[in-house]
């Protein structure tokens, strides 16, 4: 067995050639992909692996010099040989070595990328069975999935009792605490302390811009629905800001460069942040839709640019609400919504809270850790638990 520096069990893909050239670790595979290695890379990953943690032991001042590596061949079982002037021979696995040629390390390859729709590409919310997403990894794994490139997700089916939010939510990783607590309920009361808490319609949104991050995904479960209204509406952010960028040119650039200050303000607490209602990011950072009115608390910008600013929101709206990229549904009981938060927009119809009750339970989990478990459950070799039926991987469009 060689050890690997990661908990997976790679596939044998034996090497036919390797070579060290001009400094550099050149190896082959039979179908013909070269692949370049650093030697120093190679012998961190490889003589500077601690055996129980996977993680690295040699800090940087340590690595030896890359002249200390005297040559690189293939064994007869088709791994990489390395002979280092101060280490016994080395031997690296080469379907590892393949996984990280063939980009399979990068954060997106077991995850997916975002797939952009509409409803012409999507008519309802992509459902699963909620029966079985806490025995059933297919289950879990697809709808997990779906959060991931769709940006949103539906289990139908599940126990419409209190705690099961908190149950699916450990299937997945640590609930992100907000002012709002832990797992938190959704319903009209007499003292609200969010306008999410009255029997309001609220407009397309998405929640928490007042954070340097707003929560990754969002999931919302209902435990009781008897009222009429309260209808939930889904929009890609994605499609929206693709609408804006290429059809409202002047509203996509004020909604992409004007600040505002959004204030989350209650007795008890004050989270504030400023940002662009549609932030860009980085490279390597995710879109981040700020989009809840009811937060937003002050421009950030020249009084000149204000009117712009306000016209490029309501041509946000517009298209946010526009049936082309809008979802409408019910919450039945037993349903469990998530959704990227940072992308979906949501919302909701106003309902008569005094005629009937409609309570749902919620929380928030972290991009990074929702995206840690899809990765868990598509590593190579990875035990997966037995599918408690045929069909319970999705069972509607």
């Amino acid at each position: 067995m060689i050890l690997t520096p990661d908990f997976a069990d790679h596939g044998w893909h034996p090497l036919v050639r390797a070579e060290l050239t001009e400094g550099i670790v050149r190896i082959a595979w039979s179908d013909g992909l070269e692949f370049d290695c650093h030697p120093l890379w190679l012998y961190e990953q490889t003589v500077g692996i601690e055996p129980r943690t996977r993680e690295g032991t040699i800090e940087p001042g340590r690595l030896p010099d890359p002249e200390d590596l005297l040559g690189a061949g293939v064994t007869g079982d088709g791994a990489l040989a390395l002979s280092w002037s101060a280490e016994p021979d080395v031997r690296v696995h080469p379907g590892w070595l393949r996984h990280i040629a063939d980009g399979a390390h990068l954060p997106t390859a077991a995850t997916g990328e975002p797939a952009e729709w509409t409803t012409a590409t999507m008519a309802d919310l992509p459902t699963f069975d909620g029966s079985a997403v806490l025995d059933d990894d297919a289950v879990l794994e697809a709808w997990l999935a779906s959060l991931c490139t769709l940006g949103v997700g539906r289990l139908r089916g599940c126990p419409a009792t209190e705690e099961w939010m908190g149950e699916v939510a450990a299937r997945i990783g640590p609930i992100r605490g907000s002012n709002f607590g832990g797992v938190f309920t959704v319903e009209s009361i007499v003292e609200p302390d969010s306008t999410a808490n009255t029997g309001l319609a609220l407009g397309q949104h998405t929640d928490l811009p007042t954070r340097e991050t707003p929560p990754g995904f969002q999931f919302l479960h209902c435990v009781e629905n008897t009222v009429s209204g309260g209808l939930s509406r889904m929009a890609d952010g994605l499609a929206v800001v693709a609408e804006l960028r290429d059809h409202h040119r002047d509203a996509y650039a004020s909604l992409t460069t004007d600040e505002w200050v959004f204030a989350n303000r209650a007795i008890d607490g004050d989270h504030r942040w400023v940002g662009p209602i549609i932030d860009l990011g980085g490279p390597r950072s995710p879109l981040t839709l700020r989009a809840f009115y009811p937060v937003r608390l002050a421009p950030h910008m020249p009084l000149a640019n204000q009117q712009r600013a306000y016209d490029a929101m309501r041509t946000f709206s517009q298209v946010a609400h526009d049936p082309r990229f809008m979802i409408t549904s019910a919450f039945q009981p037993g349903d469990l919504v998530g959704f990227d938060n940072r992308r979906i927009l949501h919302g909701r119809d106003a309902f008569d809270a005094t005629a009937g009750r409609r309570r749902l339970r919620g929380c928030y989990i972290d991009h990074d850790d929702l995206y840690s478990r899809l990765r868990v459950l598509r590593r190579p070799g990875a035990a997966r638990s037995a599918p408690t039926s045929p069909t319970s991987r999705r069972i509607t469009t």
